[in-house]
């Protein structure tokens, strides 16, 4: 089953940009005012969506061990209504199930919240740092820490992504980063291998574009175990071909 993972970076610079001559509580009040009536609601731009996709598509081709089955990223704009939608809420968890739901397909999701704006790809960058606990083939090497935030960024076919940010004031006041992927990532059986290794873009000699490859499937198996199905029955029999979309359907491309 899939899961979603939040990963909290709290700045204690509450004070930066002032000094001796200003009132850093009058400056800090002027802003969170003017904040609140900008910030807040706005979507994520071109520019930053390209920051996005770009950053992740630089995580991927260059995990390491490298992988032969890693599609590149592209961005779905829907996705990013439903993660903004989230953001909006200004809740310090990941989003319920439901709410993650494309086309019958449940979504995963990494939140990061930072008490001043941030990039795109601090937030990212911060996901990735779970790679200090990650082994491939192995898993985490500390079980007292998560790996998810990591292995949604390096899992070989959650290609579509979304994000919306909002910025949430009160008591203390912070901007909230929401991205949801698709397909979802972290398969509990398959955590210790997000992709397949061996030479970039193997697995899509005919489809790749710089390490990752651009050739994914756009049918789903609802099924775990659809490739021994398949050896043991064929897709002529109609359950399996109805459970089994992608297996029986895709013939070159990234399942």
């Amino acid at each position: 089953m899939a899961s979603a993972e939040a990963v909290f970076i709290i700045s204690l610079q509450w004070g930066a940009g002032c000094d001796e001559s200003t009132s850093c509580e009058e400056e800090e009040d002027e802003e969170d005012e003017e904040e609140e009536n900008t910030f807040q609601g706005t979507n994520v731009s071109p520019e930053d969506q390209k920051e996005i996709v770009d950053k992740l598509n630089e995580i991927r081709r260059n995990v390491k061990p490298s992988a032969t089955n890693m599609l590149k990223v592209i961005w779905n704009e829907t996705m990013a209504e439903s993660a903004k939608k989230w953001a909006d809420e200004c809740k310090l968890t990941v989003s319920p199930d439901a709410n993650r739901r494309f086309n019958r397909m449940m979504c995963s999701e990494n939140i990061f919240y930072t008490n001043f704006p941030s990039t795109w790809t601090n937030a990212i960058e911060a996901w990735e740092k779970r790679k200090a606990y990650f082994n491939y083939g192995v898993g985490a090497t500390d079980t007292s820490r998560s790996i998810a935030s990591y292995t949604q960024l390096i899992w070989y076919n959650s290609y579509q992504v979304g994000c919306g940010i909002a910025y949430c004031p009160g008591d203390i006041s912070y901007f909230y980063y929401v991205c949801q992927y698709c397909p979802p990532a972290n398969r509990e059986d398959l955590l210790a291998r997000p992709y397949k290794k061996g030479p970039s873009c193997n697995d899509c000699p005919n489809a790749c574009e710089n390490k990752l490859c651009t050739n994914p499937c756009l049918y789903r198996d609802t099924t775990k175990n659809c490739r021994e199905l398949k050896q043991l029955y064929s897709c002529k029999i109609r359950l399996l071909r109805r459970n089994c979309k992608a297996t029986c359907r895709c013939k070159t491309e990234i399942i």
